[in-house]
């Protein structure tokens, strides 16, 4: 009798999978439900996993309640003082008692305070949000990523749709550094300059620049990083390196912060043109998770061949496992990049894999601030 292994046998369930499955069923139970919430040591568990599948529910009313009070600029009305009903309805064209259910559901979220009778001020999470204009510059942004999600399933499907959100990013539909004009890059790269002080201030924090001679940002947008950089490291060389219209636009903003005789703009497409040598350092800020592996392969063998011997490599994006409140931000790049059509987030571990098969040695993640808005690898060539 043979004794062969079938090779279309499933595989042994493991005592891990065998304890969730029985988990997994006793949490579906109504019953169990029911007696969870009502036995003493359960409570607190059961109320808060309720609070949280409801706000998974809720989600998108949370998003639409920020979403309008940016839209209206609330926020900055109430940035000098709290302001009562009629006035905020009056300044936003709408009657008095809509206006109080969106205070009243903004103050619900921490995003506005109610102070008195039918009166409205900034609440801790609306002040904050005043101090980081790229939240309120990504949040505007996406009414392309709702239209996109109007359904979900066709959007996993890969059915056909109008992909607002690729045609926001154009290099998501077309890679030739030529078909990509000014006017075709404007909008986004505005958006990456809005949100840039924050990334760029968690980055440098992690991995200070003092200790190089020349850093080159490769896609570097309109040189907000550089900007940044320059400023942490006085001594700092700068070159910067993207498409044509991106390239022109960060031309304008060095010049204008004074830095042109410590810049140098080159222009050109890293799927097809080899990137600028002479730095010892070459970041990648939110550049990675927007490509594929192949992609993103590629890109790393240049920037090795761009570096000298034991040259850095700056990575700096969201990152999946990487604490911190980062894992609702890998559930929303799981869904954003794939409405944008190319990329995913990806773990270090991953990106460590990456990095190893271009030739790059001593790779490390390094602790950050707030990891929910990035997370940072090193390595050297």
């Amino acid at each position: 009798m043979s004794t062969a292994i079938r090779r279309d046998a499933p595989p042994p369930i493991s005592f891990g999978d065998r304890w969730r499955g029985w988990r997994d069923t006793l949490l579906a139970s109504a019953a169990f439900q029911r007696w969870a919430a009502a036995f003493p040591l359960t409570r607190p568990i059961a109320r808060r996993r309720a609070a949280e599948l409801f706000d998974l529910c809720a989600g998108f009313v949370y998003s639409q309640t920020l979403a309008a009070c940016v839209q209206l600029d609330l926020f900055e009305g109430l940035r000098a003082e709290p302001r009562d009903v009629a006035t905020l309805a009056s300044r936003a064209a709408m009657p008095p008692e809509a206006m109080t259910s969106l205070c009243e559901a903004a103050s619900a979220l921490q995003l506005l305070e109610r102070r008195g009778e039918a009166r409205y001020g900034l609440g801790p999470l609306g002040a904050a949000l005043l101090g980081n204009p790229g939240i309120a510059a990504m949040v505007r942004h996406h009414a392309a990523l709702y239209a996109d999600l109007g359904d979900p399933v066709a959007l996993l499907r890969g059915q056909d749709r109008a992909r607002r959100l690729a045609h926001y990013w154009p290099y998501a539909l077309d890679k030739r550094a030529d078909a990509l004009t000014h006017d075709n890059v404007a909008p986004y790269t505005a958006l990456m300059a809005a949100s840039q002080p924050m990334i760029a201030d968690v980055v440098l924090a992690a991995y200070p620049l003092t200790g190089h001679r020349c850093l080159l940002d490769v896609g570097g947008g309109d040189g907000s990083f550089l900007a940044a950089a320059a400023r942490a490291a006085p001594r700092l060389q700068l070159k910067l390196f993207d498409l044509p219209g991106v390239a022109a636009i960060a031309q304008e903003r060095l010049t204008g912060d004074g830095l042109a005789d410590r810049a140098t703009i080159s222009s050109g497409s890293f799927y097809d043109d080899p990137l600028p040598t002479g730095a010892d350092v070459i970041s990648l800020i939110r550049v990675v998770h927007d490509h594929d592996d192949e992609a993103v392969a590629r890109l790393l063998a240049k920037v090795r061949a761009a570096l000298p011997d034991n040259g850095v490599l700056l990575l700096g994006e969201p990152m999946r496992d990487a604490g911190g409140g980062a894992d609702g931000v890998s559930a929303y790049f799981e869904i954003y990049l794939r409405a944008m059509g190319q990329g995913r987030p990806r773990s270090a571990a991953r990106l460590r894999e990456l990095l190893n098969a271009a030739g790059f040695s001593q790779v490390r993640a390094l602790r950050t601030r707030i990891p929910l808005i990035a997370s940072v690898i090193v390595a050297k060539s």
